[in-house]
């Protein structure tokens, strides 16, 4: 694995697996021999290269050293049944901040409706962790959260949306979000269970769509979620 590839920039984020790091950060600890002063573990979750360089990546202390697909499969007996589902019309900037958060969260799946591509670089390398799967139009993710017995609910500040902040949210949940600016589409709205809003007492019309997601996703984070497994 080379730990410090950076993919070419024109390549499909859904299709190519995006970098580890983007250059060094600060965190992190060096060779395993150098940390611990012992042998290197032969556990096949371990990454012998990592092992033998150092972990820097962007990554919580106990899946340091891991292979990425050990950390996948991990996370995966830990997700939530939490999906959320953002448009991309007009390649808006905020996706990677939204698959950041939900990595974060243990989200199932990030959806992305409309264009295909979009800018990772807010995601800081969390893509690499995080299930993604696109969806030509609002119509192809209804059929999808369908077939997968999941609520659609819209997050959006619009007459007659429900208050996020009294709202009984789902547990099998898909959260839909529009871009910047327009909000979800008129679909979107049509087909949600419900649209919820977030409290405002400034004078902007709206909150940035990265902002947004992240306080809707802990909504349900504080309604169903078992603190417990919280790192």
């Amino acid at each position: 694995m080379a730990v410090h590839e950076r993919p070419d920039q024109e390549q499909d984020p859904l299709t190519v697996a995006g970098p580890t790091e983007w250059g060094e950060h600060p965190h992190g600890m060096g060779p395993w021999t150098d940390e611990f002063d012992t042998l290197p573990p032969t556990d096949p979750k371990y990454d012998p290269e990592l092992l033998e360089h150092g972990d820097r990546r962007n990554v919580v202390d106990a899946y340091r050293y891991w292979t990425r697909d050990a950390i996948v499969a991990d996370i995966d007996t830990r997700r939530h049944p939490l999906h959320v589902a953002i448009e991309n019309f007009a390649h808006d900037a905020n996706i990677g901040t939204v698959v950041r958060t939900a990595n974060a969260f243990a989200a199932a799946a990030v959806h992305i409706v409309g264009r295909r591509r979009w800018n990772r670089r807010g995601a800081m390398v969390t893509d690499r962790y995080q299930h993604l799967h696109h969806h030509p139009d609002v119509d192809a993710l209804i059929d999808w959260a369908a077939e997968h017995d999941l609520t659609i609910v819209a997050v959006d500040n619009t007459p007659g949306s429900v208050p996020l902040e009294t709202a009984v949210l789902p547990r099998n949940c898909l959260l839909l979000f529009g871009q910047e600016g327009p909000g979800v589409t008129e679909r979107a709205r049509e087909v949600a269970t419900m649209t919820v809003s977030i409290a405002q007492f400034g004078s902007t019309r709206s909150i940035n769509a990265g902002v947004a997601a992240g306080i809707a996703m802990h909504a349900w984070i504080a309604q169903h979620a078992d603190l417990d497994r919280a790192w």
